[in-house]
Order: structure tokens, then sequence, then C-alpha cells
């Protein structure tokens, strides 16, 4: 196994091609909800700006978009896991 393949966790192609489709599907998501990445980068501003100017219903909110984040971040991670579990 070479060190750009041990690196990546796969052969480079594969990694390509899972990385464009995950791509496609998350660019799909966001023009479903009519995001553009400037939106996703002024909302993480928004949220470093609102922490420092409200203090701590700030921290509530910012803790609630990791809870938020990880009801779906969280069962994905396992669910790849067990997809790609082998014996």
């Amino acid at each position: 196994m070479s060190a750009l393949t041990r690196f990546l966790g796969d052969t480079p192609l594969r990694v390509l091609l899972k990385l464009l489709v995950l791509s496609f599907l998350v660019g799909l998501v966001m023009n479903a909800f009519g995001w553009s990445p400037m939106d996703v980068l002024y909302g993480i501003r928004n949220v470093f700006i609102d922490l420092w100017n409200l203090g701590f219903r700030a921290i509530d909110r910012f803790l609630g978009y990791i809870l938020l984040g990880a009801a779906i971040v969280i069962p994905a991670f396992i669910l790849l896991r067990i997809a790609n579990y082998r014996k």
C-alpha cells in the first residue's frame, strides 16, 4: 500500500469519485435551500460575532448548532463505519 493510498484511506481515483458524488449531493441540497457558499461563511461568521456580542446566550446557540449537527453526523458516521466494516 502506497503512502498516498494509506493517507487517503483508499485509492486516489475512488477517493476522487466519492468526493465528486458527495459534492454533488451537498450542492443539490444547498441549491434546494437556496444557500450559497457565502451564506454558509456568513452564517459561521455571524455565530462568532454573536458569541462575542451576546455572551452566554450565543454559547447556548453554538452548542445547539453542535447538537443539531451531531444528530446527523454521528448516525451517518456510524452507518458509514458499519457499511465499510470488513471482517
